[in-house]
């Protein structure tokens, strides 16, 4: 029987049983799709995570109280934390010995910009910074000016709008030089900055500044946490060097006893990308764990179907070995048939998995990912399944005696 034969033959087996060769195929498809459909969604968001982290830069890293990526629940000793300070930050801008650009943000308030009868919905996050924001947080100016040192150290009611805000009030006007006003406060409009996109579904666009100075008049709590510190390094080859300086003099700042641990965070763009990492290569796994069990199942589903099959052909097969067919020909036809049930299911759950697992990056408005890695990884895996699950029914099938399957009924 000749290979071509054996393969006719094999296709023309699995047409004349649709419904038991679908339902055999939809077993091999959910599992192939488990796993591509979480490894798909994970790879989506971990190069969308990626791709937002670098607003850090290599020569610049964070302050925090806590962990920027906290996974589970913070031990208590993190929980109670004493707030890094404004004053803490204006100390430690004085005693640093590296040249370095040290800037903070807080958010103050959150609620409604208006101007005249315009008015933004109250989700707009008012955030306090100082003149160095932008180098130290990769924002641009797309039209005025930001803040100048003039304008924080007297607490000036100055703003600068996020491009969703600016395109919200002043559609088809210039915003510079008006006033607008948030909370009850006015603040003269003197910029817009350059549009940011969303981060997990939180608009960056939709928030304004003001002079940090600026907002504690208004709102107090001069004890209030800096939710966090940008440090940019003059030389990115001194980042490390700055690092170590930040944190001592930030231990005698906040009086951190010798021997105990930091109570403060310093991140860069690679210790928070280990962490989440870490977080996403279990996900990664669980959700292959989860495929792997139903590719099991249905590599058992496989068997028994083929098992069926050899003792419903029995007849068929001694017929064939009667007029010339040898083993290896009949082996060849039923691994054939586990081979399309494999492949053909594999195919079909690679692309629903990607295609599902890429509805995450349409929902965030990021960059399609397709995991070849493991797509191609599937297709070994079925085949194996292929070889080893529809190995055994098709070794039967092929030692069967042609006497006695002419006698079967």
């Amino acid at each position: 029987m000749a290979f071509f034969e054996a393969f006719r033959m094999a296709w023309d087996a699995l047409r004349s049983h649709k419904m038991r060769s679908f339902l055999t195929l939809l077993g091999m498809v959910i599992g192939v799709f488990a796993i591509i459909v979480s490894v798909t969604g994970v790879s989506v968001i971990d190069v969308y995570f990626k791709d937002k982290l670098q607003f850090l830069g290599a020569s610049t890293f964070t302050i925090r109280r806590t962990p920027a990526i906290q996974l589970g629940e913070l031990d208590r000793s993190v929980r109670n934390r004493p707030p890094i300070t404004y004053e803490q930050v204006e100390r430690l801008k004085r005693v640093m010995t590296i040249p370095v650009t040290i800037s903070p943000i807080e958010d103050f308030y959150l609620g409604a910009v208006r101007y005249g009868k315009e008015e933004t919905e109250p989700n707009v996050v008012l955030l306090g910074t100082d003149e160095h924001m932008l180098g130290n947080f990769s924002y641009e100016i797309d039209l005025g000016r930001f803040f100048s040192e003039q304008d924080v150290q007297f607490g000036r009611p100055v703003m600068v709008l996020g491009s969703a805000v600016a395109e919200t009030l002043f559609p088809n006007i210039s915003p510079l030089g008006k006033q607008v006003r948030m909370d009850g406060h006015k603040y003269e409009v003197i910029g817009v900055l350059k549009e940011k996109g969303s981060f997990l579904g939180f608009n960056q666009d939709n928030r304004v500044f003001a002079p940090i100075t600026r907002l504690f008049s208004l709102y107090g709590q001069p004890e209030r946490n800096i939710a966090t510190i940008s440090v940019r390094v003059h030389d990115p080859q001194l980042i490390q060097a700055a690092m170590e300086e930040v944190t001592g003099r930030l231990r005698v700042i906040r009086k951190v006893p010798p021997g105990e641990d930091n109570n403060f965070e310093i991140e860069t763009n690679d210790s928070m990308q280990s962490i989440f990492d870490a977080f996403t290569g279990t996900l990664t796994m669980g959700g292959a764990v989860i495929g792997l069990i139903a590719l099991l199942a249905s590599g058992i589903g496989i068997m028994n179907i083929m098992l069926v099959s050899v003792t419903e052909r029995t007849r068929e097969i001694g017929i064939r070995k009667a007029v010339g067919a040898r083993s290896r020909d009949i082996l060849r036809q039923f691994l054939f048939e586990a081979f399309f049930l494999c492949q053909i299911g594999g195919v079909i759950g690679i692309l629903l998995g990607a295609l599902v697992g890429n509805l995450v990056a349409v929902y965030f408005d990021i960059s399609a990912t397709f995991p070849l890695g493991w797509a191609l990884g599937a297709v070994f895996m079925v085949t194996a399944i292929a070889l080893v699950f529809g190995g055994y029914p098709a070794l039967k099938a092929a030692r069967l005696n042609p006497i006695d399957s002419l006698r079967y009924e």
